[in-house]
C-alpha cells in the first residue's frame, strides 16, 4: 500500500506542470483573456471601442499585412506593456497573431493581464481568419 501511494505521488507531480503551482504573489494567477470573433472585432471597431494589437513578426506583416489601426509589439513575449500599449489600462485590447496555430497572442494577452490591463481578449482565428472573413487589412509601417 505504502508503494502504491508513493507512485501515486510521483506520479502526479509528474502529471502536473510546476507553472499550474505558480502565482502571481496575491494567491492566484492571472485570469486568462477572453476570446473574440472576427464579427465582434469587426463591430468593437466600427464603434471605435477597442485597440487591436499584433503580437506577429515584423516578415509576416510585411508579408500578409495588419489589421488597421493595430498597435504593431516589438515581440510577444518581452514587449513593455505601459511603453507599447499607453498608460491606460481599462481600454479594451484584443490581441491577433497569424491563425489559430499560433501562440503569440495567448502570450501577449497574457504579458498585458499581468501588467495590470483589465479589458483583455485574443482574436483566436488570428490574421488568416481576419482575412478570410473579408475584412481590410492594410501595409504596416515600420517600426521606428
Amino acid at each position: 500500500m505504502k508503494q502504491t501511494l508513493v507512485s501515486f505521488a510521483v506520479a502526479l507531480s509528474l502529471a502536473v506542470p510546476a507553472a499550474a503551482f505558480a502565482c502571481d504573489g496575491e494567491g492566484h494567477a492571472a485570469a486568462a483573456p477572453k476570446k473574440v470573433t472576427v464579427s465582434e472585432l469587426a463591430k468593437l471597431q466600427a464603434a471605435k471601442t477597442v485597440r487591436t494589437v499584433d503580437a506577429n513578426s515584423d516578415d509576416f506583416r510585411a508579408k500578409n499585412g495588419v489589421i488597421p489601426g493595430s498597435i504593431l509589439l516589438t515581440s510577444s513575449s518581452s514587449f513593455v506593456p505601459e511603453k507599447e500599449l499607453g498608460a491606460d489600462k481599462t481600454q479594451k485590447l484584443v490581441f491577433y497573431c497569424a491563425s489559430t496555430m499560433c501562440g503569440a497572442s495567448h502570450m501577449a494577452a497574457a504579458r498585458a493581464l499581468e501588467a495590470g490591463y483589465a479589458d483583455v481578449a485574443v482574436l483566436p482565428d488570428g490574421l488568416t481568419g481576419w482575412k478570410k472573413a473579408g475584412q481590410k487589412t492594410v501595409t504596416p509601417k515600420p517600426n521606428s
